[in-house]
């Protein structure tokens, strides 16, 4: 394994990409999704691109890359179409000491993208290293098939089990065996039929004192 997995929190910090065309588009997209402060370096952007510009969401320098630019940033990506900035970002991310990601160009990067399979706060990566992304898609599009959107509410119940349980004080190997019950338990199946009432009267009979979908202030669509 030549990579180690990890997950970074980008919140709040400033992230580079430089380039403007569909694949740093989709870049600067899942870095929004992760609350990070983008900017975008690129003459020209995309139409979706020029619309969060517009609006403020991400800062633009209507220009092409310069030497320095990675300096101040927590990470950086390159999109773009032309080798030489490839090769420029690339020597200036390393000196500066800044992760560089240049897509489709493995051997000029120093961490690499997953394909992602998100059901709310459950993330599934999945990786082949950089030899095969063709592979990994797939991989991902299965893995899409097989988790569903009852995924994101089962953790979303679990999360807020977890919670309760902890406000009312209960001794943490109770709280383990509640947990570990829901987990082993029918909850993703009755969540994957929207049977709702079994959802209740699962919570009810495992966790006692009344507990609901309602009563944890979580909503099922």
């Amino acid at each position: 394994m030549e990579y180690c997995p990890v997950f970074l929190r980008v919140a709040g910090r400033p992230c580079l990409v430089v380039g403007g065309g569909e694949v740093a588009d989709r870049k600067v997209q899942m870095l929004l999704r992760a609350r990070a402060r983008v900017t975008v370096i690129s003459p020209a952007l995309t139409e979706g691109l020029a619309a969060l510009a517009d609006a403020g969401d991400i800062a633009h320098q209507p220009r092409r890359y310069h030497g320095g630019d990675v300096r101040g940033f927590w990470i950086v990506f390159a999109a773009t179409s032309d080798e030489s900035v490839h090769a420029d970002v690339a020597r200036d991310a390393e000196a500066a000491g800044v992760p560089l990601n240049v897509v489709d160009r493995p051997q000029l990067c120093s961490f690499i993208v997953p394909a992602v399979v998100s059901r709310g706060p459950l993330t599934i990566a999945v990786s082949t290293g950089g030899a095969s992304p063709g592979m990994a898609r797939r991989l991902r599009e299965e893995l899409e098939r097989q988790f569903g959107e009852e995924y994101a509410q089962a953790i979303e119940i679990l999360g807020a089990v977890r919670q309760r349980l902890r406000a009312q004080s209960r001794p943490p190997s109770e709280r383990r065996r509640i947990l570990a019950n829901l987990v082993q338990s029918q909850l993703l199946e009755f969540l994957r039929a929207q049977r709702p009432t079994e959802v209740d009267r699962l919570l009810d009979t495992t966790v006692g004192d009344g507990t609901s979908v309602a009563s944890l202030g979580i909503r099922l669509s």
